[in-house]
C-alpha cells in the first residue's frame, strides 16, 4: 500500500494563514476563480450596483458522497445558490465560497472541486469574488464542507409571490424528478442496478431570466431541492392559501427512476433534484410557456401538472389508477445529506 506525501493531502497547516494557505491560493484556488474583483485579495470586493433591488442568498454544502455521477459537491454549492437567485427573479452576478477542508483531504480532489465550481461559475455566467478556507483536524469534519453567498439583483420583470396565485393558474415543471436524490442514494450504497442515474444538477438562471423576461403571467417560482415536488407543492398551498390539484400522470419522471424507486419502495414525488423548478402562470399563458420551455435543452420534458383552485392548502394527486391521494409535507429524513 502506497501512502500519500504530505505533498498531496491537506495539512492543518494549509489553514493557518501562512505560506501554505497562500500556496494554496496562488496554486489551486486563483487560476480557476480569478477575475478582476477577486484578483486583489482585499477583505471584501466592491463592486457597482444598479437601480433596483439586490437580492442575497446562503446555502451550505455537506453532500455525500462529494463526487457522484452527474455532479460533485463543488457543481453543487454554485447551482444551488444560483438556482435560488434564479427563482426568485433575480439575475445572479456575484459569489462567496468558504471552504471547511479535513485534514488529509487529497489535494487532487480538492483541485478537481475548485475546476468543477468554475467551469459551473462560467456556464451560470457569475463570478467568485471571495472566499475563505478553514483546516480543521481529522475526524472534526467530513471531507469537505462548502458555504456559497450569492448576490444578483432583481429583474425588473419579476413580479413573483404567493399573493398573485389564484384559481385558474397552472403549475409547469421543468422535467423528470427524482434523479438527484436517486443518484446520490444509488452511490452512496453501491446498489448494482443497471441503469446509471444521474443527478440533474444544473444552473437555471439563463432559462429563468428568459422566461421571466417573455412572460408577464409567470406568478411564481421555486426550485424542488429536499423534500422534492410533494414538499414544494404543500408549502406553496398553505403559504397561497389554495388547493392545487395535480394529474400523477402528467409529472415527467424517467423510467429507470420510476422503476428503481418502486423496487426500493421510495416515492419520487418526495426525491431532492437540482435542476428542476416549477413555475406557477396564469392557464392564458400556459401553453405558451410550454412550448417556449420544451425549445430549450434543460427543460424539453417540460408539462403542465396541475392547476390552482379555490382552499385552504390542500394538495390533491389524481393517480394514474383513477384515485385521489392527499399529498403532505416530508417528514422525517429518509435520505440526509444530499446537498
Amino acid at each position: 500500500m502506497t501512502s500519500q506525501k504530505n505533498s498531496d493531502i491537506i495539512l492543518i497547516s494549509h489553514g493557518d494563514g501562512g505560506l501554505l494557505t497562500h500556496q494554496l491560493l496562488e496554486k489551486y484556488f486563483l487560476p480557476c476563480f480569478n477575475n478582476t474583483l477577486l484578483e486583489g485579495l482585499t477583505d471584501a470586493a466592491s463592486f457597482p450596483v444598479r437601480q433596483g433591488k439586490m437580492a442575497i442568498t446562503t446555502d451550505s454544502f455537506v453532500v455525500d458522497p462529494i463526487f457522484f455521477p452527474g455532479g460533485d459537491i463543488g457543481k453543487l454549492a454554485v447551482c444551488g445558490t444560483v438556482n435560488d437567485l434564479a427563482v426568485s427573479g433575480a439575475k445572479p452576478l456575484y459569489l462567496t465560497a468558504s471552504f471547511i477542508i479535513e485534514e488529509g483531504f487529497p489535494i487532487a480532489d480538492l483541485e478537481r472541486i475548485i475546476a468543477s465550481m468554475a467551469q459551473t461559475c462560467r456556464e451560470a455566467d457569475v463570478m467568485i469574488v471571495a472566499g475563505d478556507t478553514k483546516v480543521v483536524g481529522r475526524t472534526q469534519a467530513d471531507k469537505i464542507f462548502i458555504t456559497t453567498t450569492g448576490i444578483g439583483y432583481m429583474l425588473l420583470e419579476a413580479d413573483l409571490g404567493y399573493n398573485r396565485i389564484e384559481p385558474g393558474d397552472v403549475i409547469i415543471v421543468n422535467g423528470p424528478m427524482g434523479n438527484h436524490g436517486l443518484s446520490i442514494l444509488l452511490e452512496r450504497q453501491s446498489f448494482s442496478f443497471d441503469t446509471k442515474v444521474l443527478s440533474d444538477c444544473t444552473p437555471l438562471n439563463m432559462l429563468t431570466e428568459k422566461l421571466l423576461e417573455r412572460f408577464k403571467g409567470i406568478k411564481f417560482m421555486r426550485d424542488l431541492t429536499r423534500g422534492g415536488l410533494s414538499t414544494c407543492i404543500k408549502e406553496i398551498a398553505l403559504s397561497a392559501g389554495v388547493d392545487i390539484r395535480l394529474n400523477e400522470s402528467n409529472i415527467p419522471i424517467d423510467d429507470y427512476v420510476k422503476g428503481i424507486t418502486e423496487t426500493l419502495g421510495l416515492d419520487p414525488l418526495y426525491l431532492a433534484n437540482e435542476g428542476k423548478f416549477l413555475l406557477i402562470a396564469s392557464g392564458e399563458e400556459a401553453d405558451s410557456i410550454l412550448e417556449y420551455l420544451r425549445e430549450d435543452l434543460c427543460a424539453q420534458q417540460s408539462d403542465i401538472i396541475g392547476h390552482v383552485e379555490t382552499g385552504k392548502g390542500n394538495v390533491y394527486l389524481k393517480t394514474t389508477l383513477g384515485g385521489t391521494r392527499r399529498l403532505t409535507m416530508l417528514t422525517g429524513a429518509p435520505l440526509p445529506r444530499i446537498c
